[in-house]
Protein backbone atom coordinates (compact mmCIF):
# COMPACT_ATOMS: atom_id res chain seq x y z
CA UNK A 1 0.00 0.00 0.00
CA UNK A 2 1.32 3.43 -0.99
CA UNK A 3 0.22 6.45 1.04
CA UNK A 4 -0.29 9.90 -0.44
CA UNK A 5 2.40 12.46 0.35
CA UNK A 6 -0.10 15.34 0.29
CA UNK A 7 -2.81 16.25 2.77
CA UNK A 8 -6.53 15.68 2.17
CA UNK A 9 -9.43 17.77 3.47
CA UNK A 10 -13.01 16.57 3.89
CA UNK A 11 -16.14 18.55 4.73
CA UNK A 12 -19.00 16.65 6.39
CA UNK A 13 -22.50 17.92 7.27
CA UNK A 14 -24.51 17.64 10.45
CA UNK A 15 -27.51 15.33 10.34
CA UNK A 16 -30.81 14.75 12.09
CA UNK A 17 -32.09 11.19 12.35
CA UNK A 18 -35.57 9.67 12.74
CA UNK A 19 -37.53 12.84 11.80
CA UNK A 20 -40.31 11.71 14.11
CA UNK A 21 -41.70 8.34 13.04
CA UNK A 22 -38.77 6.97 11.02
CA UNK A 23 -36.75 5.41 13.84
CA UNK A 24 -33.29 4.32 12.60
CA UNK A 25 -34.38 4.81 8.99
CA UNK A 26 -35.11 8.44 8.02
CA UNK A 27 -32.60 11.27 8.16
CA UNK A 28 -31.67 14.70 6.86
CA UNK A 29 -28.36 16.43 6.17
CA UNK A 30 -28.11 19.93 7.65
CA UNK A 31 -25.88 22.86 6.70
CA UNK A 32 -23.55 22.79 9.70
CA UNK A 33 -20.14 21.38 8.84
CA UNK A 34 -17.02 19.84 10.33
CA UNK A 35 -13.87 20.27 8.24
CA UNK A 36 -10.98 17.87 8.76
CA UNK A 37 -7.55 17.94 7.12
CA UNK A 38 -5.25 14.93 7.47
CA UNK A 39 -1.88 13.72 6.26
CA UNK A 40 0.26 10.67 6.85
CA UNK A 41 3.34 11.25 9.04
CA UNK A 42 6.28 9.22 10.23
CA UNK A 43 5.23 8.71 13.84
CA UNK A 44 2.22 8.70 16.21
CA UNK A 45 -1.18 10.36 15.86
CA UNK A 46 -1.60 14.08 16.54
CA UNK A 47 -4.99 15.83 16.47
CA UNK A 48 -5.73 19.54 16.73
CA UNK A 49 -9.35 20.61 17.37
CA UNK A 50 -10.91 24.07 17.06
CA UNK A 51 -14.55 25.08 17.42
CA UNK A 52 -16.96 22.56 18.95
CA UNK A 53 -15.17 20.09 21.21
CA UNK A 54 -11.94 22.11 21.47
CA UNK A 55 -10.15 21.32 24.73
CA UNK A 56 -12.47 18.35 25.36
CA UNK A 57 -11.96 15.81 22.58
CA UNK A 58 -8.90 13.50 22.59
CA UNK A 59 -5.90 14.69 20.62
CA UNK A 60 -4.45 11.28 19.81
CA UNK A 61 -5.58 7.99 18.28
CA UNK A 62 -8.64 7.96 20.59
CA UNK A 63 -10.19 10.84 18.62
CA UNK A 64 -13.08 9.32 16.65
CA UNK A 65 -11.89 10.57 13.26
CA UNK A 66 -8.40 9.22 13.88
CA UNK A 67 -9.69 5.91 15.28
CA UNK A 68 -11.95 5.47 12.26
CA UNK A 69 -9.08 6.26 9.90
CA UNK A 70 -6.83 3.66 11.53
CA UNK A 71 -9.54 1.00 11.38
CA UNK A 72 -10.29 1.85 7.75
CA UNK A 73 -6.61 1.73 6.83
CA UNK A 74 -6.52 -1.73 8.40
CA UNK A 75 -9.49 -2.82 6.29
CA UNK A 76 -7.79 -1.47 3.16
CA UNK A 77 -4.62 -3.39 3.89
CA UNK A 78 -2.10 -1.44 5.99
CA UNK A 79 -1.95 1.20 8.73
CA UNK A 80 0.41 4.19 8.36
CA UNK A 81 3.09 4.93 10.96
CA UNK A 82 1.45 8.20 12.01
CA UNK A 83 -1.23 10.79 11.24
CA UNK A 84 -1.68 14.52 11.69
CA UNK A 85 -5.26 15.84 11.81
CA UNK A 86 -6.66 19.35 12.02
CA UNK A 87 -10.36 19.52 12.89
CA UNK A 88 -12.50 22.66 12.60
CA UNK A 89 -15.89 21.78 14.04
CA UNK A 90 -19.27 23.49 13.71
CA UNK A 91 -21.46 20.50 14.64
CA UNK A 92 -22.44 20.58 18.34
CA UNK A 93 -21.11 17.56 20.21
CA UNK A 94 -23.54 15.01 21.71
CA UNK A 95 -26.66 17.05 20.90
CA UNK A 96 -28.44 14.71 18.46
CA UNK A 97 -27.02 16.38 15.34
CA UNK A 98 -24.82 13.59 14.07
CA UNK A 99 -21.39 14.64 15.33
CA UNK A 100 -20.22 11.02 15.70
CA UNK A 101 -21.55 10.03 12.27
CA UNK A 102 -19.78 13.03 10.73
CA UNK A 103 -16.54 11.98 12.40
CA UNK A 104 -16.89 8.39 11.17
CA UNK A 105 -17.69 9.39 7.59
CA UNK A 106 -14.82 11.88 7.64
CA UNK A 107 -12.43 9.21 8.88
CA UNK A 108 -13.42 6.72 6.16
CA UNK A 109 -13.13 9.31 3.38
CA UNK A 110 -9.77 10.58 4.64
CA UNK A 111 -8.28 7.09 4.88
CA UNK A 112 -9.57 6.21 1.44
CA UNK A 113 -8.12 9.32 -0.18
CA UNK A 114 -4.75 9.08 1.57
CA UNK A 115 -4.07 5.80 -0.20
CA UNK A 116 -3.03 5.74 -3.84
CA UNK A 117 -5.92 4.24 -5.84
CA UNK A 118 -7.96 4.39 -2.61
CA UNK A 119 -10.82 6.57 -3.97
CA UNK A 120 -11.89 3.71 -6.22
CA UNK A 121 -12.05 1.14 -3.44
CA UNK A 122 -15.28 2.35 -1.80
CA UNK A 123 -18.16 4.10 -3.54
CA UNK A 124 -21.00 5.82 -1.65
CA UNK A 125 -22.69 2.48 -0.97
CA UNK A 126 -19.48 1.03 0.45
CA UNK A 127 -18.88 4.09 2.60
CA UNK A 128 -22.43 3.93 3.99
CA UNK A 129 -22.08 0.21 4.72
CA UNK A 130 -18.77 0.63 6.53
CA UNK A 131 -19.87 3.76 8.40
CA UNK A 132 -23.08 2.05 9.55
CA UNK A 133 -21.01 -0.89 10.77
CA UNK A 134 -18.87 1.46 12.85
CA UNK A 135 -21.82 3.59 14.05
CA UNK A 136 -24.22 0.71 14.66
CA UNK A 137 -27.11 2.10 12.58
CA UNK A 138 -27.41 3.84 9.19
CA UNK A 139 -29.87 6.68 9.83
CA UNK A 140 -27.26 9.42 10.42
CA UNK A 141 -24.41 8.23 8.22
CA UNK A 142 -26.66 7.97 5.14
CA UNK A 143 -27.60 11.66 4.84
CA UNK A 144 -24.05 12.58 5.85
CA UNK A 145 -22.79 10.72 2.75
CA UNK A 146 -25.64 11.43 0.31
CA UNK A 147 -27.00 14.81 1.43
CA UNK A 148 -30.66 15.81 1.48
CA UNK A 149 -33.37 13.60 3.01
CA UNK A 150 -32.62 9.88 3.00
CA UNK A 151 -34.20 6.49 3.70
CA UNK A 152 -31.87 3.82 5.11
CA UNK A 153 -32.36 0.14 5.77
CA UNK A 154 -30.34 -2.98 6.58
CA UNK A 155 -30.36 -6.52 5.17
CA UNK A 156 -29.45 -9.68 7.04
CA UNK A 157 -30.63 -12.26 4.52
CA UNK A 158 -27.28 -13.94 4.02
CA UNK A 159 -26.76 -12.50 0.54
CA UNK A 160 -23.40 -10.96 -0.47
CA UNK A 161 -24.89 -7.46 -0.41
CA UNK A 162 -26.07 -7.71 3.20
CA UNK A 163 -25.56 -4.64 5.38
CA UNK A 164 -26.74 -1.05 5.31
CA UNK A 165 -28.27 0.62 2.27
CA UNK A 166 -29.74 4.05 1.60
CA UNK A 167 -31.40 6.16 -1.05
CA UNK A 168 -31.85 9.90 -1.28
CA UNK A 169 -35.29 11.40 -1.75
CA UNK A 170 -35.94 14.00 -4.43
CA UNK A 171 -34.97 17.41 -3.11
CA UNK A 172 -37.74 18.66 -0.88
CA UNK A 173 -39.84 21.48 -2.21
CA UNK A 174 -41.13 24.10 0.17
CA UNK A 175 -39.67 22.64 3.39
CA UNK A 176 -37.67 24.76 5.86
CA UNK A 177 -35.83 23.54 8.96
CA UNK A 178 -35.20 25.14 12.35
CA UNK A 179 -32.94 23.59 14.98
CA UNK A 180 -33.16 24.23 18.72
CA UNK A 181 -29.98 23.33 20.60
CA UNK A 182 -29.59 23.31 24.41
CA UNK A 183 -26.44 23.73 26.45
CA UNK A 184 -26.69 20.28 28.02
CA UNK A 185 -25.61 17.17 26.19
CA UNK A 186 -27.20 13.80 25.60
CA UNK A 187 -25.70 10.49 24.61
CA UNK A 188 -27.05 7.90 22.19
CA UNK A 189 -26.22 4.95 24.42
CA UNK A 190 -28.28 6.43 27.26
CA UNK A 191 -31.16 7.30 24.93
CA UNK A 192 -31.27 3.76 23.55
CA UNK A 193 -31.07 2.16 26.99
CA UNK A 194 -34.50 3.49 27.98
CA UNK A 195 -36.30 2.08 24.94
CA UNK A 196 -38.52 -1.00 25.34
CA UNK A 197 -37.58 -4.27 23.68
CA UNK A 198 -41.09 -4.61 22.24
CA UNK A 199 -43.73 -2.10 21.14
CA UNK A 200 -47.48 -2.62 20.69
CA UNK A 201 -48.52 -3.58 17.18
CA UNK A 202 -50.86 -0.58 16.93
CA UNK A 203 -47.97 1.79 17.69
CA UNK A 204 -45.76 0.12 15.08
CA UNK A 205 -48.57 0.38 12.52
CA UNK A 206 -49.08 4.04 13.45
CA UNK A 207 -45.40 4.82 12.80
CA UNK A 208 -45.30 2.87 9.55
CA UNK A 209 -48.19 4.96 8.23
CA UNK A 210 -46.64 8.23 9.42
CA UNK A 211 -43.26 7.34 7.90
CA UNK A 212 -44.87 6.72 4.53
CA UNK A 213 -46.80 9.97 4.84
CA UNK A 214 -43.60 11.83 5.75
CA UNK A 215 -41.95 10.78 2.49
CA UNK A 216 -44.87 12.41 0.68
CA UNK A 217 -44.70 15.52 2.88
CA UNK A 218 -40.97 15.98 2.25
CA UNK A 219 -41.20 15.55 -1.51
CA UNK A 220 -44.07 17.82 -2.38
CA UNK A 221 -46.77 18.20 0.28
CA UNK A 222 -45.32 20.21 3.19
CA UNK A 223 -48.84 20.90 4.47
CA UNK A 224 -48.78 17.28 5.73
CA UNK A 225 -45.68 17.74 7.91
CA UNK A 226 -47.46 18.08 11.25
CA UNK A 227 -49.40 14.84 10.88
CA UNK A 228 -46.51 13.06 9.16
CA UNK A 229 -44.02 13.67 11.99
CA UNK A 230 -46.12 12.09 14.76
CA UNK A 231 -44.49 9.26 16.70
CA UNK A 232 -45.76 6.68 19.19
CA UNK A 233 -42.79 4.31 19.35
CA UNK A 234 -39.90 5.93 21.17
CA UNK A 235 -40.02 9.68 21.97
CA UNK A 236 -42.35 9.27 24.97
CA UNK A 237 -39.98 6.72 26.51
CA UNK A 238 -37.10 9.19 26.26
CA UNK A 239 -39.07 12.17 27.59
CA UNK A 240 -38.33 11.63 31.32
CA UNK A 241 -34.58 11.72 30.60
CA UNK A 242 -34.82 15.07 28.77
CA UNK A 243 -37.90 16.91 30.06
CA UNK A 244 -36.95 20.27 28.54
CA UNK A 245 -36.76 18.67 25.11
CA UNK A 246 -40.13 16.95 25.54
CA UNK A 247 -41.70 20.19 26.76
CA UNK A 248 -40.41 22.13 23.74
CA UNK A 249 -41.59 19.49 21.26
CA UNK A 250 -45.06 19.50 22.85
CA UNK A 251 -45.26 23.31 22.86
CA UNK A 252 -44.23 23.61 19.21
CA UNK A 253 -46.60 20.88 18.06
CA UNK A 254 -49.45 22.43 20.03
CA UNK A 255 -48.82 25.58 17.99
CA UNK A 256 -49.03 23.58 14.76
CA UNK A 257 -45.26 23.36 14.18
CA UNK A 258 -43.94 19.93 13.15
CA UNK A 259 -41.28 19.46 15.85
CA UNK A 260 -39.43 16.25 16.68
CA UNK A 261 -36.52 15.14 18.83
CA UNK A 262 -33.41 15.37 16.66
CA UNK A 263 -31.82 11.93 16.67
CA UNK A 264 -31.32 10.80 20.25
CA UNK A 265 -31.63 14.42 21.48
CA UNK A 266 -31.60 16.66 23.30
CA UNK A 267 -31.80 19.03 20.30
CA UNK A 268 -35.14 19.59 18.57
CA UNK A 269 -35.76 19.82 14.83
CA UNK A 270 -38.76 21.67 13.40
CA UNK A 271 -39.81 21.10 9.78
CA UNK A 272 -42.16 23.76 8.48
CA UNK A 273 -43.48 24.94 5.11
CA UNK A 274 -40.95 27.37 3.65
CA UNK A 275 -42.61 30.55 4.83
CA UNK A 276 -40.54 33.16 6.67
CA UNK A 277 -43.45 34.01 8.93
CA UNK A 278 -43.72 30.38 10.09
CA UNK A 279 -39.95 30.10 10.46
CA UNK A 280 -39.82 33.25 12.60
CA UNK A 281 -42.76 32.02 14.67
CA UNK A 282 -40.94 28.76 15.35
CA UNK A 283 -37.74 30.55 16.38
CA UNK A 284 -39.66 32.76 18.82
CA UNK A 285 -40.50 29.62 20.79
CA UNK A 286 -36.84 29.06 21.69
CA UNK A 287 -36.52 28.52 25.49
CA UNK A 288 -33.99 30.25 27.73
CA UNK A 289 -30.67 28.45 27.70
CA UNK A 290 -31.14 27.20 24.13
CA UNK A 291 -30.24 28.67 20.76
CA UNK A 292 -32.31 28.41 17.60
CA UNK A 293 -31.64 29.09 13.96
CA UNK A 294 -33.10 28.39 10.57
CA UNK A 295 -30.85 25.96 8.76
CA UNK A 296 -30.82 24.79 5.17
CA UNK A 297 -31.07 21.14 4.30
CA UNK A 298 -27.63 20.32 2.88
CA UNK A 299 -28.04 19.44 -0.78
CA UNK A 300 -24.56 17.90 -0.88
CA UNK A 301 -23.19 15.19 1.39
CA UNK A 302 -19.62 14.68 2.54
CA UNK A 303 -17.06 15.90 0.05
CA UNK A 304 -13.31 15.79 -0.42
CA UNK A 305 -11.40 19.02 -1.05
CA UNK A 306 -7.91 18.63 -2.46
Amino acid sequence: MVFSASSVTVVVPATSANLGPGFDSLGAALSLYDTVTARVTGDRVRVSVSGEGAGELPEDERHLVAATMLTTFGRLGHRPPGLELTCSNEIPQARGLGSSSAAIVAGILLAQHLVEDGPGMLGPAGIIGLAAEFEGHPDNVSPCVLGGFTIAWTDDSGRPDDGAHAIRLHDAKGVAAVIFVPRQRGYTAHARAVLPVNVPLKHAAFNVARSALLVRALTGSPDLLLAATEDRMYQDFRAPAMPATAKLVTALRTDGIAAVVSGSGPSVLALVPDDQGLVAEAQRRCPDGWWAREIAVATEGARVVR
